[in-house]
């Protein structure tokens, strides 16, 4: 082996980690959606976990980064920490997935049918293919596409470049030396920790032991303890990432290193005692890209078989290593949005939206304790407005200043879309609770006043806020189920509400004039009317952007020009929801 070997090798071994990468990142932003759906079916079921956790892998071809993931969810609160026990042994059996596929680079045979399932006969055609899709498609999905299988080329060139580089090391005395002294169990184990802690992947790390298998030295004893100590190092990338995370999310990190340590000590002390007693034969015979495969695959598979029953004792054990502070067990202080989620958008997303409707359920509840004071003031109420007002701030801060974030990431144009609606949407719920402080001072003046409105001015509000009240219940609803069939009733509402202001206003002048009511309580009524008016002017927003992105489009002024222009749905819902609040002329 020359020095041009080894700038071959070098050449290879990026191409290899950089495929591995864009690969594994553009299957993580194409199967969003996908990812979605397996978190959304998590149970505390053992196996459900482990199949999510095995899912999840096999579809982003990364153990690390599903681990990851499952720090941020524990940290975040979306995961118990006995669930991310149990998705991360299914993450460590689906990362096999990739050295199966890495095995195909050793078939070898004259049959032309065979040989069309070697990598360097098809991965030029997927490499052109992608290439098509990457430059010639303006849909991001299709770019997507060809930006997998490009990676996977890269990948495959990668791989085929490192094998030919080392073939020529089959004839050297010296790496058969030192493969050899892998076949201590021990240096075995440390050697394959150190390597996956360095470059923080099982799979390209096994991929790496894959292409020197092709010079023929390396044997299958050498490769079993390297492939145990894979697993150990692969744990580097979750404990770095638990960095800063509460307690439970450490705990998660530690169950990930526990699980391969404790499995990876158990298979290789069985490995030993029977090597020793029955000394297997073909653990001296070389080792191939397909047995290296298989023994990924077996090793992975008798550890989750062992450790999966044990989850229980698991997490007993990473409470006892990680405890609890002295009067604050259980106590854990609440993270609405973690940064590491940040990593797969589309669950990043899909976090966003869970706390969007909590902010939304605080604002509008907000709203409506408000409007009860505007009939029966309550000093407890009247506080609980005040720090839901502070709280509603506090989400549209962490709401805005994640998605903005976000957004620098890649993703889909339909997780695109939801984070840009998302951003229109909380500037809303915001104001919607400014306006509810708005009106909580409104109450608070009638009360310390003693202020009194007629009892028509009162049957009159009563109307009002009812319709206000339904514009809130429809806004809510459509927001939190994403339904843009419901949205479209609140824009009618919307005009109703503002038909009714007018009409209030103008009645209250009347009032006024025939000295029916006073100056001031003219002046509290028409900021409660303003208040109102402007929370279905926030709703009707709200609906119209709901509207709007399920087109994928962000024009407020043309949906509401078709709207203006008349439309036959509309008129029909502003007629009923005219006859239902309609109230009598002074």
């Amino acid at each position: 082996m020359d020095s041009f070997d080894v700038l071959a090798l070098i050449g290879g071994l990026c191409l290899f980690l950089f495929g591995m990468n864009v690969m594994g990142d553009s299957l993580e932003k194409s199967a969003g959606g996908g990812l979605n759906k397996l978190l959304s079916k998590l149970t505390t079921g053992k196996l459900a976990g482990f199949l999510t956790g095995l899912g999840v892998t096999a579809v982003i071809q990364s153990s690390s980064a599903t681990t990851v993931m499952v720090v941020g969810f524990v940290n975040s609160g979306i995961m118990t920490l006995r669930q991310a026990i149990n998705v991360i042994m299914g993450a460590n059996v689906g990362t096999t997935v990739t050295s199966w596929i890495l095995s195909l680079t050793g078939i070898e045979s004259s049959n032309i049918i065979v040989k069309m399932f070697k990598p360097t006969s098809f991965t030029p055609i997927l490499a052109l293919i992608g290439i098509i899709l990457y430059m010639m498609s303006k849909k991001s999905k299709y770019k997507d596409i060809g930006t997998i299988l490009l990676g996977f080329a890269t990948l495959m060139f990668g791989m085929d470049a490192m094998s030919g580089a080392v073939a020529g090391l089959k004839n050297v005395p010296e790496f058969q030396n030192i493969l050899i002294m892998f076949q201590n169990p021990i240096l075995g184990v440390l050697a394959g920790a150190v390597l996956t802690g360095i470059i923080q992947s099982s799979s390209a790390s096994v991929g790496i032991l894959q292409a020197l298998s092709s010079t023929g030295a390396v044997t299958i004893g050498a490769s079993i303890p390297i492939i145990m100590g894979q697993n150990i190092g692969t744990c580097v990338t979750a404990l770095i990432s638990s960095v800063g995370t509460n307690r439970n999310a450490r705990r998660a990190s530690l169950v990930h290193l526990l699980f391969n340590v404790i499995g990876t000590t158990v298979i290789l002390i069985v490995y030993c005692i029977f090597n020793a007693i029955f000394t297997f034969e073909i653990i001296n015979n070389p080792a191939n890209e397909l047995s290296i495969a298989i023994c990924h695959t077996l090793f992975n598979v008798l550890c989750t078989a062992i450790m999966l029953p044990l989850s229980g004792l698991l997490e007993k054990l990473s409470y006892k290593l990680i405890k609890e502070p002295s009067g604050e067990k259980g106590i854990e202080k609440k993270v609405e949005l973690d940064e590491r989620l940040m990593t797969t958008p589309a669950v990043a997303i899909e976090r966003c939206r869970v706390v969007s409707n909590q902010m939304a359920a605080v604002s509008m509840n907000s709203l409506r304790s408000s409007l009860k004071l505007l009939s029966t003031y309550d000093s407890e109420a009247a506080e609980q407005i005040t720090i839901d007002e502070n709280a509603v701030d506090h989400f549209e801060d962490i709401l805005g200043s994640y998605l903005v974030k976000l957004s620098t990431y890649p993703m889909s144009d339909e997780d695109s879309n939801e984070a840009n609606k998302l951003l229109f949407v909380i500037g809303d719920l915001e104001r919607i609770s400014d306006h509810a402080i708005n009106i909580l001072r409104s109450a608070k003046e009638i009360k310390d006043k003693s202020l009194e409105f007629t009892p028509s001015a009162q049957t009159e509000l009563k109307t009002i806020i009812s319709a206000v009240d339904e514009i809130i219940t429809l806004t809510l609803d459509a927001f939190t189920k994403n339904d843009a069939q419901a949205a479209t009733l609140i824009e009618p509402l919307e005009q109703v509400v503002d038909t009714l202001k007018r009409q209030l206003r103008a009645n209250h002048i009347v009032r006024l004039q025939k000295a029916e009511c006073s100056i001031e309580c003219g002046f509290v009524w028409a900021d409660i009317l303003t208040n109102l008016e402007r929370v279905s002017d926030h709703c009707s927003n709200i609906g119209v952007c709901i509207i709007e992105m399920a087109h994928h489009t962000m024009d407020t002024h043309e949906y509401m020009s078709k709207i203006k222009a008349g439309n036959p749905d509309f008129e029909r819902l502003f007629a009923q929801y005219k006859e239902k609040y309609a109230i009598a002329s002074v």
